[in-house]
């Protein structure tokens, strides 16, 4: 985010804020995003199709710069404190990864910086579900899962050959 002053440069139109600039459309009406119908939001929903980019409070609150800031560190600290829990819970039992994510999708409310972060990730999930349904890779995976599976059902039967159902603590006991 750039914050200029437009009123410097005599484009008393622009959005200091987001730092929006006054970019005249054909019919010469100048409006702060470019795209002609004055919401702020711009163009930059993405290639993907998905919401444009910025912040998703509520407008009373984007209207005060005090109160909007205060929103923003509140969403920050939040999804901090939900991505801490999810860093946490990934050696502990729970759903870290998905915690995590969901700590994102908080801060993806109010930052751009997260949005784009969580865009590329589905992106790159879903190219990891195109490629994991090519029959190729599906062959070579249910293969090496097979071969996996095999050396650890031979560990386990060489294991009980040799000590029964002996603990592996209590072998020196036997």
């Amino acid at each position: 985010m750039t914050v200029r002053s437009d009123k410097a440069r005599g484009n008393a139109g622009g959005n200091t804020r987001t730092g929006d600039a006054v970019v005249p459309d054909d019919s010469g009406v100048h409006t702060p995003d470019g795209d002609g119908d004055g919401d702020g939001a711009g163009d930059a929903a993405g290639a993907d199709g998905g919401r444009p980019l910025g912040s998703r409070a509520p407008h009373f609150i984007r209207r005060s710069r005090p109160l909007h800031l205060s929103w923003q560190v509140a969403v920050f600290l939040v999804g901090l404190a939900v991505v801490v829990a999810g860093v946490i819970m990934l050696p502990l039992p729970g759903p870290g990864w998905v915690v995590i994510f969901l700590g994102m999708g908080v801060w993806a409310t109010e930052f751009v910086w997260a949005q784009l972060a969580l865009r590329w990730t589905r992106r790159k999930v879903a190219e990891a579900a195109q490629k994991a349904m090519d029959p190729r890779v599906r062959r070579r995976n249910i293969t090496l899962t097979a071969i996996g599976l095999a050396v650890i059902a031979g560990i386990g039967a060489w294991y009980l050959w040799k000590y029964g159902l002996t603990m592996p603590w209590k072998i020196d006991r036997h």
